[in-house]
């Protein structure tokens, strides 16, 4: 089953689950990005999906790190999940209401702790509302709570430690080397355009290839067809059966690409939670340019 859900699909799953498929937990993950400002939780009240509920990212993050995003502790992943409604047994669709890449995020997080039955609707908000589709209004109903035990996957997440080593056989070359993708644009990751967060230098981790996440879709909101993805995968460098690590900024856009690799048909590999936000500030680290390697340590 694809990872992916459309408009249309949602609509008669809601109106008309199956045997096979339950009605789902809608999740609105919806978060922002550095230098958005938009109030998403007045958003969501304005208008939102039959039934759903608000999935916050930050509060699914770990509280104590200094870094954004970061991946929560298994114990509060399933207290918070839990009172979602979300139990093991649970089917999931999350969505964004602008695009997709919070609802990866979602995807991946749910992923990490062990829990498949998760889709993302494909186009998020604006295309269940192009498709004239049922919004509710005003805040939900408080959810039954559920019992959620994780099972973390610890081989898709993976540490700054485990990064340095990675990226220095994909430097040497080496041929079972894993791909490392960086789904930030193209200026960020040569350097050539800034870092939205202030004083962080640009650049990328040596050995990483880029793919920035947007290429992955149409109008920055639904999937591109399989063939087109699997292209732009070889493009960077990706061929099936290789083990692949996505990175970004802080963890979020890097869920598009690992999103995308399973819409594909690849396996959807592992992320670096701490994403180039902690690698700049890495004392002793390098940092690969445009136009070679240059050292860094912490935010200036």
């Amino acid at each position: 089953m694809s990872p992916l859900i459309s408009a249309a699909e949602l609509s008669s799953l809601l109106d008309e689950p199956t045997a096979d498929q339950a009605v789902p937990v809608l999740l609105d993950a919806t978060t922002l990005l550095p230098g958005e400002s938009l109030d998403i939780e007045a958003m969501f009240i304005q208008g939102h999906l039959p039934a759903a509920r608000r999935f916050d990212i930050e509060a699914f993050s770990d509280p104590d790190s200094t870094l954004p995003h970061m991946v929560p502790s298994q114990g509060r992943f399933a207290r918070l999940i839990a009172a979602l409604g979300v139990g093991n047994d649970s089917d999931v669709v999350f969505y964004d209401q602008s695009g997709i890449v919070s609802a990866a995020r979602g995807w991946w997080l749910l992923g990490l702790f062990g829990h498949d039955r998760t889709r993302v609707l494909d186009g998020g908000l604006p295309a269940w509302r192009a498709g004239g589709y049922r919004l509710e209004q005003g805040a939900p109903l408080p959810p039954r709570p559920a019992h959620f035990t994780p099972m973390m996957r610890t081989t898709r997440l993976i540490g700054l430690g485990d990064m340095v080593e990675l990226s220095r056989d994909a430097v040497a070359g080496r041929a079972d080397a894993t791909r490392l993708l960086d789904a930030r644009s193209r200026g960020r990751f040569e350097a050539t355009s800034p870092e939205p967060r202030a004083g962080l230098a640009g650049g990328h981790i040596p050995g990483a290839a880029s793919l920035p996440f947007g290429e992955l879709l149409v109008e920055g909101r639904c999937f591109r067809p399989v063939e087109e993805l699997r292209a732009r995968f070889e493009a960077a460098g990706v061929m099936q059966g290789d083990r692949v690590v996505t990175s970004c900024g802080s963890g979020l856009t890097a869920s598009v690409l690992s999103l995308g690799l399973a819409v594909a048909g690849y396996e959807a590999g592992a992320m670096y939670d701490g994403s180039w936000t902690e690698w700049a500030q890495a004392p002793g680290l390098e940092r690969a340019t445009g136009s070679g390697v240059a050292h860094v340590g912490a935010v200036s």
